[in-house]
């Protein structure tokens, strides 16, 4: 069975957008030069774009990295660098990505941002789908705590079952009747 060269192009491109999400202040974020890259522009260039229209871009769509912060990605990526950037990265939330498609106006950005969005939204899902899982397995083991001292006896009941019986003793030496 062939695989549509058309749906592998995009769960590349899905799997490549999703490497590239980051935790970061406790928020999923980008960077702006896998943004731009992504993109097809320069990272100087997307942020050009954002500074011209810093009114739709607050705290919460979009910050800067500290210097703490971007020397963990360096340390955590194996980077010695950022390329010779003279200053430290932007991160955007989901909501700075969606914002970008307003600000970057081609349609290779309005392509690749709806590609964002849905690697985004598969992985808040996935998330949703692991708490779930850990919610079930706690309440598994709470309703196995309750009958753990029962399941241990019987158990116990078993293991004497198998064991086999102890050998009698003969004693040796000179008895008396």
């Amino acid at each position: 069975m062939r695989k549509n060269p058309l749906a592998l192009a995009r769960s590349v491109h899905a799997e490549i957008i999703e490497r590239r999400i980051l935790l970061i202040r406790k928020q999923r974020v980008m960077l702006d030069s896998d943004l731009a890259q992504l993109y097809g522009v320069t990272t100087f260039n997307l942020n050009k774009a954002v500074k011209r229209n810093r009114e739709r871009f607050p705290e919460d769509f979009m910050f800067q990295l500290s210097v703490g912060e971007a020397g963990n990605l360096r340390f955590q990526f194996g980077m010695s660098g950022w390329g010779g950037r003279r200053y430290l990265p932007y991160a955007f939330t989901e909501q700075g990505v969606a914002m970008l498609s307003g600000v970057l106006r081609s349609k290779r950005a309005i392509q690749v941002n709806i590609a964002i969005v849905r690697a985004f939204v598969r992985l808040r899902r996935m998330l949703a789908s692991h708490r779930h899982l850990a919610q079930k397995l706690v309440e598994l083991e709470r309703k196995l705590a309750n009958h753990d001292q029962k399941i241990h006896s019987i158990f116990d009941a078993i293991r004497q079952l198998m064991a086999p019986p102890a050998p009698a003793r003969r004693r040796i030496g000179f008895h008396s009747t």
